[in-house]
């Protein structure tokens, strides 16, 4: 069963993204993950492309789509060639960073930072997680205090997507000790600031040419005209776009389900064993049943909270669902696809080995699962 959510301008534009993966992507896929950083030049020919930046307003330079869908397609297409670090890095840019800014900047703000998201000139991260402090965003340390027309930030964040390549930084800071929930505000810090200096670009399990970095913020001197919205409203702004943020990991942990699955359907269908080939074999087969079924339908609900965020009314609780469910889905087609693989599967040269290494931080990152759930639960206890 095929997707019912594209028409024919997204397949067109499908199009388009096919032949800029194809060209500026796959080629470079290895260099990427030996020099653990995706060339900016990229980011710029994606912009040129058109596939960045797709919320920008036309007034900034952009196409000022609004349609979500076009960003599912991009997602899909990356997924297909298993350049999971990329997708990773997009997504930050336009479901995440992008997102706060088109919510909460000024005019003068949105004249300065729109226009680079658009060409791919700007990189933008999104600086929440701090050592001692991941999910539970209350107890981050870093903090912002008052002085003439600036704020002097202090702290340390870590495991920052795009941490080195970053242009702009959104910090997630405490600026009343006092005040609970509206006791924290969002700083936009520019690479140059002084006092803001970069980390050891992290060595992790996967996602290898994802740029993730420890950055450090000593005095820095953040201009009041760099302060994102209101002060006091970080907290709230942060619950406003996470359901953004967790539908674009949703969507990502679907396409990759799909993409890895079609991996290994097409490896069961021509490696045989005992003489035929061994998707004949039906305990396999039953495997596979099991997880078409599952992607369908995973497919089915994220289609859903596709058409609910189009439409404005995509809640917090169904976006915690779509990356719940489809990041654990993704789990078991990858583990799946690697055992369906042999010992083929466990070679790195093979993407469904890639796609095993990759996939894991998608059930951590976002907000773990666990977290996911209890935002459901807390729910649940509502009714």
């Amino acid at each position: 069963m095929e997707s019912d959510l594209f028409e024919k301008d997204h397949e067109v534009f499908r199009e388009s993204v096919r032949g800029f993966v194809g060209k500026h992507v796959v080629p470079e896929m290895e260099r990427w993950d030996e020099q653990r950083l995706v060339d900016r030049d990229t980011w710029i020919a994606a912009g040129k492309q058109g596939i960045l930046g797709l919320a920008v307003p036309e007034q900034y330079g952009g196409p000022g789509e609004t349609d979500y869908r076009y960003r599912v397609v991009i997602q899909s297409e990356i997924a297909r060639v298993g350049a999971s670090a990329l997708q990773s890095g997009f997504s930050t840019n336009d479901d995440i960073v992008l997102n706060y800014l088109l919510r909460h900047a000024d005019a003068e703000q949105r004249e300065r930072w729109l226009p680079g998201f658009a060409t791919g000139e700007t990189i933008g991260a999104i600086a929440m997680t701090e050592p001692a402090a991941g999910s539970d965003l209350r107890a981050i340390q870093t903090s912002a205090r008052k002085d003439g027309d600036f704020w002097v930030l202090n702290g340390s964040k870590t495991f920052i997507t795009s941490g080195i390549l970053s242009d702009l930084v959104i910090v997630f800071a405490k600026t009343d000790r006092d005040a609970g929930s509206k006791g924290f505000s969002l700083f936009v810090v520019e690479n140059g600031t002084p006092g803001f200096t970069r980390g050891r670009k992290l060595n992790k399990v996967g996602l290898h040419a994802q740029d993730t970095a420890e950055l450090f913020f000593e005095d820095v001197r953040v201009p009041a005209s760099n302060v994102l919205g209101e002060i006091g409203a970080g907290f709230a702004y942060l619950m406003q776009s996470l359901p953004l943020e967790r539908l674009g990991i949703g969507v990502a942990g679907q396409t990759s389900a799909e993409a890895v699955f079609d991996w290994t359907l097409a490896y069961v269908k021509e490696r045989t064993a005992f003489g035929k080939p061994i998707v004949s074999f039906q305990g396999l087969g039953f495997t596979l049943a099991d997880l078409r079924t599952a992607i369908e339908v995973s497919r089915a609900y994220i289609d859903r909270c596709v058409r609910a965020h189009n439409a404005g009314t995509l809640t917090a609780v169904d976006a915690a669902k779509a990356k719940m469910w489809a990041t654990d889905l993704q789990g078991q087609v990858i583990d799946a696809g690697v055992q369906l693989h042999g010992g083929y599967g466990y070679m790195m040269e093979y993407p469904v080995a890639k796609a095993f290494i990759d996939a894991r931080i998608a059930r951590i990152y976002g907000g773990t699962n666990e977290i996911m759930k209890e935002i459901i639960h807390r729910d649940l206890m509502k009714n």
